[in-house]
């Protein structure tokens, strides 16, 4: 399998973080950024964090892969929440 590029600034690359998707040129996986803008950490903030090796711009692209993810993936959620509803309500 050879390298991908996802966006810009994101790509994978089975010989990098065993293919999870990081910035381009680093080892900074998308996940650990994605998990610091969840939290609130502002965006200037994790930039300092990792030196300079993600920017804003990289992190924006990110927010915006992972929304479209979602949006395109949100229907195959709907029947665990509906499952987890029908727990709820018999407890």
């Amino acid at each position: 399998m050879k390298p991908k590029l996802v966006g810009r600034y994101i790509v994978t690359d089975p010989k990098i973080c065993h293919g999870q998707p990081t910035f381009r040129g680093t080892r900074i996986l998308v996940a650990d950024v994605l998990e610091q803008v969840a939290s609130g950490m502002a965006w200037e903030s994790i930039v300092e964090e990792w030196r300079g090796g993600v920017s804003e711009d990289a992190i924006a692209e990110a927010v915006r892969l992972a929304s479209e993810t979602f949006r395109k993936h949100a229907h195959e959620l709907a029947p665990l929440a509906e499952y987890d509803m029908t727990l709820r309500s018999t407890t």
